[in-house]
């Protein structure tokens, strides 16, 4: 982290010309050629800034949204282009408000409506359903066999007669709770997408709004008025779509953050041109990342939109750091330009790691088998590069032609002097330094402790996946939401499938072992709770073999007789072709789901798993899963054994990075305690407000773990120099805070307020990411000014005397952190 030195060793003890070839040689490079750093980066930030304003997209895809190298996917991915409409479709339900589906009126609308969405790029055509879908047939048997045809008559023409027909033809289908709401006042139109080739990806966006527009001219006349239609959308499309549309007000949030940044800011500094600087030096960052993000070709989706709030808060906070010191250096009677080099020289090495433990949380998601998590980790960490130039160079040089007012100046000794001139702070100061005492420290640890077992407690019941119907992405009372409980209200077959691939040979999934095998199959899932129906090859060869038999029910069964067989998949390949694939080799068993909860899904997925298991052979194989539930309970299990892995990973990597800067184990536990507590009682709050653990929740330990960690660096590293220097713990906890104690509140403040404009968004996973990483930074900051010098009561009472590398490097940049007047 950033390590401040003594805030006296900056103070100017010489008034000899400064030598400007004093310092490193990165130092001289940059500060004796100032006017080449400026314009070098104002050429990059005009440059970054064109690419991202003509280049960069805002977009989602179906597959980077799903964990590719999950065994469930790769199944899925496999046997996609036999398993049409078990993926990403759409379902859009025309309902007639005026009255029933029979209308003329409203089934010439439904026709219009179906050929407009027929001819809408990214349609799989030759899968679509509807009843005016020539692919959706009826059959009965009579005296001379099979009958059947299309459901909507060759000839209809709107009159009674054609009407009572399709009437019946509905009836013969079976096709009310799927295709027909169970109140006839509203139908399906089942719309299965697929990529348009040639690379070229589905538009999401321009899909959702082709759903838009077209909603709207069939909702309303020319008039305005209301015709009696009701069009109703759903599927991954139109959440993806309607996600992107609300990354769109995202600038209106990024916006709001910037000004409670630069508020709070200002209100520390008061000093308005340093302000603006630090805030122009994000907002740079902020640019770079994007140019960057859409010249390497990639795109922002709903995820990785959130990594420019927390570039510019990151970016903010160290610029507020570097700002700090250079108001002290200069409040001590040095020159701007002196005081900028001298900043530069105490914390360049120091602010690389803070980015370095910031980029951490962010490096550690790049293991997370979900290509849209790791197209977040990977903006990050670019965004966190990125800092280091805008932040830890650009800014210095700046602030060394302008500096700051000489009143900010003044006044950032004066409160933080400690002498007669002390204000609230240093009371506060006085007050905090009472919880390095045994009786403040011990009530302080059992509280803490008290809070981690009740957290852990609460935390034990937190749930892996989606804990409420519909879209949990969006808000309970978003359009698309209200279109789901529609659709679930009056549909008997939910979108929820959960499909088991029947694999075999070729011409293997007629035999009638497999069969039998599929039908046990789909038994077994029915007694799985949460499981409405299942569908299968299996229960068309049933009917249409009893069918052949003049519709006798002893002959609702799986004959033995291949020819039998033979003919109940063929008459099954026209009505159902969607049942198994043209070589026979490929067909799922569906289970229609009550709802996609994540206890749903792991209920059907342990007994799809077992069944599998038992029965899988050289002669055919059970695979899981295909269906959006399926791909769902996949991406469940991925996020599942993430999620543990990840808090093990992130906290192994900070435990590391402390060690490395304290040396000492103690520190360490001093450092790590206070993360563990918020984390526990983050996940505790997770459960408090209904939320899971899903692909969009599971970033959040992470980041608030990697950035939380600055607080204690910042507080320790001052605390542990005074200590080794011959200083009492409490002497020297109130040093560290009355050198970095309002820094340390301004970071967990100017953090918290970057990421809780998010609750704003229409999207409500990010209303939960904010809320959740503005409680983590909240909490790391209170943990680190309160936990700190609480433990350290208990274990950093007497600190060993410093190895001689050790005190040797605070002694040198000490020697060399020595500001004087500028001349020349």
């Amino acid at each position: 982290m950033h390590t401040p030195l003594n805030a006296d060793a900056s103070a100017p003890t010489s008034l000899d010309p400064f030598d400007t070839r004093s310092g490193s040689r990165l130092e001289q490079l940059i500060f004796n050629h100032r006017l080449v750093v400026m314009a070098v980066c104002a050429l990059i930030t005009l440059l970054l800034g064109f690419l991202a304003a003509t280049r960069l997209t805002l977009n989602a895809s179906f597959e980077k949204m799903i964990p590719q190298g999950h065994p469930y996917i790769q199944n899925y991915l496999e046997h996609r282009a036999d398993l049409r409409g078990l993926g990403n479709s759409l379902r859009v339900v025309v309902e007639n408000t005026r009255g029933d589906i029979y209308d003329p009126q409203y089934l010439a609308a439904l026709r219009k409506i179906q050929d407009e969405l027929f001819l809408t790029p990214g349609v799989d055509r030759a899968w679509m359903k509807s009843l005016w879908a020539p692919a959706v047939r009826w059959t009965e048997v009579t005296e001379e066999g099979f009958r059947g045809g299309p459901v909507m008559p060759d000839n209809y023409d709107g009159s009674p007669t054609a009407t009572e027909q399709l009437r019946a033809n509905i009836a013969r289908a079976g096709l009310v709770g799927s295709l027909v709401g169970n109140d006839f006042k509203s139908s399906m139109i089942v719309v299965p997408l697929m990529d348009a080739g040639n690379g070229q990806r589905i538009d999401y966006r321009g899909l959702s709004h082709a759903l838009e527009a077209l909603r709207a001219r069939y909702e309303t006349d020319a008039q305005g008025r209301p015709t009696g239609i009701q069009v109703h959308s759903i599927g991954f499309a139109k959440l993806v779509g309607d996600l992107i549309d609300g990354l769109y007000q995202v600038g209106l949030y990024f916006g709001l953050a910037a000004l409670v940044a630069t508020l709070i800011i200002f209100f520390y500094t008061r000093c308005l041109r340093s302000t603006a600087l630090v805030v122009a030096c994000s907002l740079v960052a902020v640019i770079w990342q994007l140019g960057l993000v859409a010249g390497l070709g990639f795109e922002l989706d709903p995820y990785s939109i959130l990594v420019p709030f927390l570039v510019f808060a990151i970016g903010v906070s160290h610029g507020a750091q570097k700002m700090n010191g250079i108001m002290q250096d200069i409040g001590r009677g040095a020159h701007r330009l002196v005081a900028a080099r001298f900043t530069f020289r105490r914390l360049f090495l120091a602010g690389v790691t803070a980015l370095v433990a910031d980029a951490v949380g962010f490096a550690v998601l790049m293991l997370i088998d979900i290509p849209v998590i790791k197209d977040l980790a990977l903006t990050a960490s670019i965004g966190v590069a990125v800092l280091i130039v805008t932040n830890l160079i650009l800014l210095p040089v700046l602030l060394s032609y302008i500096g700051v007012s000489a009143a900010a100046a003044e006044r950032s000794l004066r409160d933080g002097s400690g002498g007669q001139q002390a204000r609230g702070f240093d009371r506060v100061c006085g007050w905090l330094g009472r919880f390095t005492e045994r009786r403040w420290a011990s009530a302080t640890v059992a509280s803490a402790a008290v809070l981690l077992v009740a957290g852990f407690a609460v935390s034990t019941q937190l749930k892996i996946g989606d804990l409420d119907p519909g879209a949990p992405e969006l808000r309970p009372d978003s359009r698309y939401n209200r279109d789901n409980a529609f659709v679930t209200a009056n549909y008997s077959l939910s979108s929820d499938t959960f499909a088991v691939i029947v694999k075999t040979a070729r011409e293997g999934c007629l035999k009638y072992e497999t069969l039998v095998e599929a039908d046990r199959l789909a038994w077994s899932l029915q007694q799985v709770p949460g499981v409405q129906t299942t569908v299968s090859l299996t229960n068309a060869v049933r009917q249409i073999t009893a069918g052949s038999n003049e519709g006798s029910p002893k002959w609702l069964t799986i004959a033995r007789n291949q020819d039998v067989l033979n003919y109940g998949a063929q008459q099954a390949s026209v009505n159902n072709p969607e049942l198994f694939n043209t070589e026979c080799s490929v067909m799922p068993v569906i289970a229609y789901l009550a709802d996609h909860r994540a206890e749903t899904l792991d209920r059907v997925v342990q007994a799809s798993a077992d069944f599998a298991a038992a029965h899988s052979g050289s002669d055919r194989q059970f695979l899981l899963a295909a269906g959006g539930a399926g791909i769902e309970a996949a991406t469940n299990i991925v996020v599942r054994k993430a999620w543990t892995q990840m808090l093990l990973l992130v906290y192994a990597a900070v435990i590391v990075l402390c060690f490395i800067t304290f040396r000492s184990w103690r520190a360490v536990v001093v450092a790590v305690v206070p993360l563990v507590i918020t984390s526990v009682l983050c996940e505790a709050l997770m459960v408090m407000l209904g939320i899971g653990v899903k692909v969009a929740t599971l970033p959040v330990i992470a980041l608030g773990v990697g950035i939380g960690v600055d607080y204690a660096l910042y507080l320790l590293s001052v605390q542990l120099a005074r200590q080794r220097a011959g200083a009492s713990l409490g002497e020297a906890y109130r040093h560290a805070l009355q050198f970095t104690g309002k820094v340390v509140v301004l970071v967990g403040v100017t953090l918290a307020a970057g990421v809780l404009t998010w609750a704003l968004s229409p999207i409500k996973f990010q209303a939960d990411m904010g809320i959740l990483l503005a409680f983590m930074f909240i909490w790391n900051m209170v943990g680190a000014v309160l936990l700190i010098p609480a433990l350290s009561h208990f274990l950093l009472r007497s600190t060993p005397a410093p190895q001689p590398q050790s005190s040797e490097a605070p002694a040198r940049c000490v020697a060399r952190a020595q500001p004087v007047p500028f001349k020349g």
